[in-house]
């Protein structure tokens, strides 16, 4: 196992945001377990200004670089974005391999991914992240002569060749995930006939929402106390409290300053969000930075679809109650609706069932009323099936049934039914 340095750079003059340096460095040191990578030291790099040259000052790199040696550490993780030419200057400088930040959590996502459509994404994020890497000034790049003899011109470099070799495999791979999305793009209309009604949850990493899919759709899906546990998104059928069916969709969770090269390879999965009829946005209160994952969520989000998702149809999830002091209130926001639950003890989770049912019914589904025989009781198990019996009121020849159905189960039931 590597002797691994993790430094989170933070500028001194900036506006301080609302997330605290050790949070932050401390989920710097747990993407790197995530990857099972050893790490034997973690520090907060304070910095006056940016170095050009190497990110960090000459003075904090000379200090870096005695460590290193003097704790054999094989491998530094900046977390920050690095320049090529910042990243090779500190592998000089510090006498070891070093990778940046997006590059960490490419290597955690290529790990991680199970699917085949989830590897074909990580392998375009890398190879878009890999293309920008390559820079002139690499010796194993110098430009090689083209033609016959000493009568050749310059011919195409090294350098030409292997972006061209990138290029065209990025190409192959788009083309693959463009048969992809088509391919979710029939299975999202083939549940819109059936139909249930599409939730999603989304949230920050390690916010618990797999751990909430799980307790909610008795699934069994990945949870675990680590950043990036579960990538492939996973949808599983949910039956709420009053009878309505819905399908519950666990997404890859969001990271604050996620690699936009990621962002863009994931944009087919995520599209499960997009189509969603209600948004669970799982949160960890008793995170101490909750408030500053909040906003990161919401920022990769508008950044996802290219409009603010704050829709009407949210409803933001307290997860993880269950750790906060005695007696401390949950800063439920006002703007949306809020529910406070516990998705490894379930308190909250069956009032959580009966507001996503709530919230669909009044934005789905419509009040209707149907005259049936006594004898049609295919009609009658049908509407009990696909919609919710209000009341029933028994006729001399009839019975009239007052039903939440949506307009599409209404229409396949005239049609059927008549």
């Amino acid at each position: 196992m590597t002797a691994t340095l993790v430094v989170h750079p933070v500028l001194t003059g900036k506006k301080s945001s609302e997330r605290s340096l050790q949070a932050a460095l401390e989920e710097a040191v747990g993407l790197a377990a995530a990857i099972e990578l050893e790490v034997t030291h973690a520090t907060v790099a304070r910095l006056t200004k940016i170095t050009p040259a190497t990110y960090i000052g000459k003075g904090r790199l000379s200090e870096l670089a005695t460590m290193v040696e003097e704790q054999e550490i094989g491998l530094a993780i900046m977390d920050c974005a690095l320049t090529p030419v910042q990243q090779r200057n500190l592998e000089k400088g510090l006498g070891c391999k070093v990778i940046d930040r997006t590059a960490l959590i490419l290597e955690i996502f290529g790990a991680r991914a199970r699917t085949a459509e989830g590897k074909l994404q990580v392998e375009l994020a890398s190879l878009t992240y890999q293309k920008s890497r390559l820079v002139r000034s690499w010796t194993h790049l110098e430009r090689q002569r083209g033609g016959f003899g000493f009568l050749g011109g310059p011919g195409e470099s090294q350098i030409e060749l292997d972006r061209r070799m990138i290029s065209d495999r990025i190409i192959k791979i788009k083309n693959q995930l463009a048969n992809v999305v088509r391919t979710r793009e029939l299975h999202r209309s083939t549940r819109r006939e059936v139909p249930f009604p599409m939730v999603a949850l989304v949230g920050y990493t390690n916010a618990g929402k797999s751990t909430l899919f799980n307790r909610l759709t008795k699934a069994d899906v990945v949870a675990q106390d680590m950043l990036f546990a579960t990538l492939d998104p996973t949808i599983r059928g949910c039956t709420l409290p009053g009878g309505m069916k819905v399908m519950l969709s666990d997404t890859v969770g969001f990271i604050s300053n996620l690699p936009t090269e990621l962002i863009a390879a994931f944009r087919a999965t995520l599209e499960e969000v997009l189509s969603a009829d209600l948004l669970l946005h799982v949160r960890d209160i008793a995170h101490e930075d909750s408030g500053a994952q909040k906003q990161d969520v919401e920022g990769v989000l508008k950044e996802l679809f290219g409009r603010d998702h704050a829709m009407e149809h949210v409803i933001e999830v307290h997860n993880k109650i269950d750790l906060l002091p005695p007696g401390a209130p949950a800063p439920y926001p006002t703007e949306t609706v809020t529910i406070g639950v516990s998705a490894v003890t379930g308190q909250g989770c069956d009032d959580l069932l009966a507001i996503i049912e709530e919230t669909l019914s009044k934005q789905l589904l419509e009040e209707r009323d149907y005259t049936l025989r006594h004898s049609d009781g295919r009609a009658m198990a049908w509407l009990h099936a696909h919609g919710q019996v209000l009341k029933r009121r028994d006729m001399e020849e009839n019975a009239i049934f007052t039903v939440l159905i949506s307009p599409i189960n209404h229409a396949r039931f005239t049609r059927q039914f008549g």
